[in-house]
């Protein structure tokens, strides 16, 4: 007892000494507490934010997640270096400069920011002057300060209806960039020539984008969206707990506030660790989403042989198991949304509040130096401007934690972007991902697909020692070699899946030339007649002129009078009186026969009269007569002709053959049409022949029945 009586009077006066002492210099330690938790928190809060490393992967993982992407899967999302990368990308497309629209419109939007923090902080004093009125029950105090609110109630409305406005424009503003810079790449232009072609490479020779229509319109919506909202979820949370806290620090002392902070970045690290990863989620919901669209796509698409097959139930399978499985996912995020709300809501509201309620009543309780509460109207006063403050500091605390989920939601639409964006710039250097057939994998045909050839801008068509590779690696031709000169048409027939149309598509630029010399004439000296002719939506004059527009027409120096003598040629005058003039516009594919829509293609050459034409079964539904007119004219303009058809009529037409046997061989020869008609002639004579055989021996068996009886 002697001892502990002993320290006790000792430790008094060091007790009282470090007291005074920390009287005299509070003023500078609160200042010092203060600037600590600003910079603690503003630490705590990139931390939670920055770069978090990924596990690292083992090449079995690495060959697992090459599989994953061949068929067709998301790519893993994650908060981490590769999404700053992709986002920093991306921000440098939808705010190209300082002094741009976007750019603009983030000064005002902080602004409007700034100035409605401002307003809190001035109505969580004037709430606590209204309630400590009410305790002193002073009438004209509390009439003042209610009129103060009403007041101070218009530029509050007045900003957080700016503040909507400016952030939905800024979601509008980043779409409408991003929009316009993809659909740039993505359709290119005519001066590009073929290497443009990125709407067909993405969906004709890769693999990695599946449904651009969806990433183009509802994934860049959804990102930017989400890009609008987080700047407002993050910087004014992130200002307001500055703010609010260093007034709490004036009012309760920062010690207190300094305690909360410990207790609060415990939690929070809890709430971390629990939280899910929302990022993956909704690239998965959005990767599950477009393969739903996909199987409803070719269900349009493929609708009449689907049709004919009786498919329906099979179709509906496909379409049961694609929205099972985007339902099933969606199930399993709601439950994991519904557990971490309980989590988060738990700590952020109520572990929190009861925080802010022992801080509040610190200065009722404890009498700090500096700090003087006289009466109960103050203390009140005190009390509830305080606790203003700490509800509004503690949700914008907790706005910054759920800011974590925003982002990692934005990684998701920003992974399905830079995907879209990474695929249109690979295949414009003709860099493609595809999933190729087995035969590809051959030694021989590995080492085709490995070469790259060359082309060469001529006024005529030759291929020299040209590979005809498919895209996904089927090589149907090692070696083709032909050529065409201007005025000599090229007739090219064989069986189905020789190369036929494979041909045309190097020709148009469309495929990648894996070895040997093409020399070929620009784009715009080149046209494609398919056996189903594209008709965009417009007018009358838009299916004939396509792909000009009227001003395009007029510049040319083209009347409708001229137009109008071009379907004479195709006798198709009378469609422009029967759909009632060249304005008129309709759902052309629908309103025209297959027969008119070849004869509408046909015209279109004959507007455009390019140097070279590729006709794809082209007059398969069309009169003999009219063939031979379309043809004829075509010569008369000097259009050469690529022709690809079955009908012996067109034959006399052509001066060469290129004739594929469907083995990988083929024949590029002269071709004698009445020579060739000849043969043909004699060949159906056999075949007919050839079809009496069994007739004939059934004739001749019982002939030999019915002498055989008479000799009996």
């Amino acid at each position: 007892m002697t001892v502990l009586s002993t320290l006790r009077e000792r430790s008094h006066p060091a007790l009282a000494r470090f007291a005074s002492t920390y009287a005299a210099h509070r003023p500078l330690i609160q200042r010092i507490l203060t600037a600590g938790f600003i910079a603690q928190f503003l630490a705590a809060t990139i931390n939670s934010l920055s770069i978090r490393p990924s596990p690292p992967s083992t090449s079995k993982g690495k060959a697992r997640e090459k599989s994953s992407a061949e068929a067709g899967k998301p790519p893993r999302v994650a908060v981490d270096a590769v999404f700053y990368q992709r986002l920093s990308r991306i921000l440098r497309l939808v705010i190209p400069g300082l002094r741009s629209k976007e750019a603009l419109l983030l000064v005002m939007h902080s602004s409007l920011l700034i100035f409605r923090t401002a307003i809190s902080l001035y109505v969580a004093a004037l709430d606590g002057k209204i309630v400590a009125s009410l305790v002193r029950a002073q009438t004209l105090p509390f009439l003042l300060n209610i009129l103060r609110w009403l007041l101070v109630a218009i530029p509050a409305t007045w900003t957080n209806s700016w503040l909507s406005y400016v952030q939905n424009k800024l979601a509008i503003a980043y779409r409408t960039r991003l929009t316009e810079e993809v659909l740039k790449q993505y359709l290119g232009n005519q001066q590009e020539g073929p290497e443009g072609k990125v709407y067909y490479k993405i969906s004709n020779l890769d693999d990695r984008v599946k449904n651009p229509d969806q990433m183009i319109t509802h994934d860049i919506q959804k990102f930017s969206n989400n890009l609008a909202a987080i700047y407002s979820n993050l910087a004014k949370p992130v200002l307001d707990v500055m703010l609010y806290n260093y007034q709490l620090s004036q009012n309760v002392g920062a010690e207190g506030l300094v305690l909360l902070t410990v207790l609060v970045q415990l939690s929070a690290a809890l709430l971390r660790k629990l939280t899910p990863p929302f990022g993956a989620y909704t690239s998965m919901s959005a990767h599950l989403l477009g393969a739903l669209r996909h199987t409803h796509s070719r269900l349009v698409e493929f609708a009449e042989e689907i049709a004919f097959f009786r498919g329906e139930e099979t179709e509906k399978m496909l379409v049961e198991r694609e929205y099972a499985g985007l339902i099933m996912h969606e199930n399993r995020v709601l439950v994991r949304r519904w557990w971490y709300g309980c989590v988060e809501e738990g700590i952020v509201k109520w572990l929190w509040g009861s925080f802010g309620l022992v801080l509040c009543a610190i200065p009722v309780f404890f009498k700090l130096p500096g700090i003087h509460s006289t009466d109960l109207g103050s203390r009140t006063e005190s009390f509830v401007t305080n606790r203003r403050l700490l509800l509004s500091s503690s949700d914008a605390f907790g706005r910054v934690m759920y800011s974590y989920k925003d982002l990692s939601e934005l990684a998701g639409y920003t992974a399905r972007v830079s995907v879209l964006l990474d695929t249109i710039q690979d295949t414009k250097r003709g860099k493609f991902e595809k999933v190729l057939v087995s035969s590809a994998n051959t030694e021989e045909n590995s080492k085709i697909l490995k070469g790259r050839g060359q082309i060469i801008p001529s006024e005529e068509i030759r291929f020299e020692d040209v590979p005809i590779v498919t895209p996904n690696g089927d090589v149907l031709v090692k070696s083709l070699s032909f050529f065409v000169k201007p005025g000599q048409h090229l007739l090219i027939v064989g069986p189905n899946g020789c190369g036929k149309s494979s041909l045309f598509r190097i020709l148009g630029g469309l495929w990648p030339v894996y070895g040997g010399v093409v020399h070929k004439p620009p784009a715009d000296q080149f046209i494609l007649i398919p056996q189903r002719p594209y008709l965009p939506i417009g007018t009358l004059r838009d299916q004939v002129i396509y792909p000009h527009n009227k001003s395009k027409m007029e510049e040319r120096g083209v009347t409708d009078d001229d137009l109008l003598e071009i379907l004479s040629i195709v006798q198709m005058e009378s469609v422009v009186e029967r759909e009632g003039g060249w304005d008129a516009a309709r759902e052309w594919r629908d309103a025209l026969s297959g027969g008119d829509k070849q004869k509408i293609a046909w015209a279109r050459l004959f507007y455009h009269k390019p140097k070279y034409a590729v006709l794809d079964e082209a007059t398969s539904l069309v009169p003999t007569e009219v063939e031979g007119k379309m043809m004829d004219h075509a010569t008369e303009l000097g259009i050469t002709l690529l022709t690809v058809s079955h009908r012996p009529s067109l034959w006399r037409y052509h001066a060469m053959i290129l004739h594929y046997d469907g083995l990988g061989g083929y024949v590029f020869t002269q071709l004698d049409a009445e020579k060739r008609l000849a043969l043909q002639e004699e060949k159906q004579a056999l075949e007919a022949k050839l079809l009496e055989v069994p007739k004939m021996r059934t004739r001749l068996s019982e002939l030999l029945a019915a002498r055989k009886e008479q000799g009996g």
